[in-house]
């Protein structure tokens, strides 16, 4: 397992063989997660939209996007409707 030690200004140094690894060049931006007690570095895309990607995807488990639509759909038209659905 690699390690690293953060200096006295809060930074890391990338070991060379995970930067070697990951193709990682200086400069490069690094996304940090924090998860319980963990860091996870990852790289960066350079696109908004790769970042983006996978946003909210739990939310949709086990679950049909269609028929999630659909149930939302026919709860509003009852709320408007004040009680009798069409």
């Amino acid at each position: 397992m690699l390690s690293v030690k953060v200096s006295s200004k809060n930074q890391i140094s990338l070991p060379s063989e995970a930067r070697k690894r990951l193709g990682i060049e200086p400069g490069e931006r690094l996304t940090v997660e924090i998860r319980d007690e963990e860091l996870i570095l990852r790289r960066r895309p350079a696109r908004a939209s790769e970042r983006m990607r996978g946003i909210g995807r739990q939310i949709w488990d086990g679950i049909d996007p269609a028929e999630r639509i659909r149930r939302d759909r026919d709860a509003d038209d009852e709320r408007r409707s004040g009680g009798t659905a069409r």
